[in-house]
């Protein structure tokens, strides 16, 4: 399974940008560029709401509770926003610029697709530089990350980072365990599909792939049943319950895996010894996993497939 940026984010300190300004032609100003691009100016908080006469005694002092409480975090927030604006020109100046870009990176980059804009778009601000050999040691570096890390996505020119068909792949598998994990029935199928995959290197008996094929099938029965408008127990009549495919082939295809699964003696049922061709093999094990997880998407009204695709 190919990994994903957010997990090694931190060590791209190391390997990209420190390297990059260490470059003979890197400007002086390339951090303050790379801040002042990515960096909002701090926000001032909002004003509390004006308090009433009868919020204050006597001697007019504010005393109402809820008034004294909103004011303290106003100061608070205000003394924060001040302290903000500072380290903010600062860096905008040139002033520790470095550390104020590096803890941009950690501090404001949650998501996959946040870092993948990052990088992009760094490239456009390096690019703004005119300098050819900083520009193309920023591509270099940033694939030899992705190389090193064995990343889900592949790098093109000028500056693009594409998912890669190994990438999806894994990112829909991430983002099945990410539904099943939400349902402890569902999890625990999960983890004993998984558990049959890991089962097979003490050997690749037909048993133990029949065992694979399956614990999924019936992790996608499950799930399918958690769908809107659907009250069959059968992944083959679930299938005809579900409005999301494209054709009816697709649904023909999905239902005939299924078939494959309930006839073909000993993965589900007894089935009919007369229809097997031949014994199962590994090959079949990998063909099966990889069709029917390439189902799952039409099967889950749970899974994302943008973000199987982009990542999160």
């Amino acid at each position: 399974m190919r990994g994903e940026l957010i997990p090694v984010w931190r060590d791209t300190w190391q390997a990209i940008w420190r390297p990059l300004s260490h470059h003979a032609d890197a400007p002086d100003d390339l951090f303050v560029e790379l801040f002042r691009e990515f960096a909002s100016p701090p926000t001032a908080p909002a004003e509390p709401p004006t308090p009433p006469p009868e919020a204050f005694d006597a001697s007019g002092e504010l005393v109402q509770q809820e008034f004294v409480a909103a004011r303290e975090a106003y100061l608070l927030a205000r003394a924060d926003y001040e302290a903000k604006v500072i380290k903010y020109e600062e860096a905008i100046a040139g002033r520790d610029s470095h550390i104020a870009f590096r803890r941009l990176l950690m501090d404001s980059t949650r998501t996959e697709v946040a870092a993948i804009d990052l990088l992009e778009r760094a490239y456009v601000v390096i690019g703004g530089f005119g300098i050819e050999g900083l520009r193309n040691r920023y591509f270099v570096l940033v694939e030899q990350f992705l190389e090193k890390y064995s990343l889900r996505y592949d790098l093109r020119r000028p500056f693009s980072l594409q998912p890669t068909i190994t990438g999806i792949f894994a990112g829909l598998i991430r983002s099945l365990r990410d539904v099943t994990r939400q349902d402890a029935h569902l999890h625990q199928m999960m983890v004993e599909f998984e558990e049959a995959i890991r089962d097979l290197r003490a050997g690749t008996t037909a048993n133990r792939i029949k065992t694979c094929i399956q614990k999924q099938v019936n992790l996608l029965e499950a799930i399918g049943r958690l769908c809107p408008n659907v009250n069959q127990q059968t992944l083959g009549a679930i299938c005809d319950q579900l409005g999301t495919w494209p054709h009816n082939t697709v649904k023909e295809a999905m239902k005939n895996l299924y078939r494959f699964a309930s006839d073909y003696p000993g993965i589900r049922h007894g089935g009919n010894p007369n229809n097997a061709l031949r014994n199962i093999e590994m090959r079949d094990m990998v063909a099966m996993t990889v069709l029917l997880a390439g189902f799952a998407p039409y099967l889950s009204h749970q899974l994302d497939s943008d973000v199987a695709y982009r990542g999160q």
